[in-house]
This record gives structure tokens, sequence and C-alpha cells, in this order.
């Protein structure tokens, strides 16, 4: 079993900057994709980022595209979502999950998901 524990959401103003983080635990192996998603109220889960096992390979979302930069640090199981110029559609729960493959931009290519974090963006 494999748990994941997102932190860094909040409140901020619309052109700030947060960084989100999400470390796993337990089954976890260091060389599997993982990914970003984001909720809305309302609105279904939509694909923000993913990067390969190794890092070498980031895929966004082109709402956030030159704004969003996603991250890894496999020593400490650890992936981030650095989010720059935030804007007020980018309020959501954000989800990191992890995937052994698939469409990366599938939420059914999933098999992890962590408990979300609150993103809330001020106009």
């Amino acid at each position: 079993q494999v748990q994941l524990v997102e932190s860094g959401g909040g409140l901020v103003q619309a052109g700030d900057s947060l960084r989100l983080s999400c470390t796993a635990s337990g089954r976890t192996f260091s060389n599997y994709a993982r990914g970003w998603f984001r909720q809305a109220p309302g609105k279904e889960r939509e694909f923000v980022a993913h990067f390969s096992g190794s890092g070498s390979t980031t895929y966004y979302a082109d709402s956030v595209k030159g704004r969003f930069t996603a991250s890894r640090d496999n020593a400490k199981n650890t992936v981030y979502l650095q989010m720059n110029s935030l804007k007020p559609e980018d309020t959501a729960v954000y989800y990191c999950a992890q995937t052994r493959g698939g469409r990366y931009y599938s939420t059914h290519s999933y098999d992890y998901w962590g408990q979300g974090t609150q993103v809330t963006v001020s106009s």
C-alpha cells in the first residue's frame, strides 16, 4: 500500500505563488510516475502535471503551462508543484497521484491518491 500526503495549500492573492509538496510512504517506488490533478467545486477532477519516474519527461495542462513547474526528489520520495502567477481560476483542491503507466492525463491511470490540499486564489 502507498500513502500520499499533500501539503502547502492556502489562501493567496492573484499573482502570488505557492509550492505544493507530496510525500509518499509505504510500498512506494521512486521510479513510478507521479501526477498532479485538481478539482474545483462542481467540476470534474482535471489533469495539471505529470512527470516520469526519472523526472526526465514532464507534461502540463495548457492552462498551467509556463506558470506551474513540477519536480521530484526521489531521495525524499517527494514531488513538488511550484505554482506561480496564480489566478482565481486555479482555485481547487489539488491532488497528487501515482501511476504505473497508461494515459498520463487520465485519472483512471493512477492507482494511489493523496487526500488533497486546498488552494484558494482571491482576485
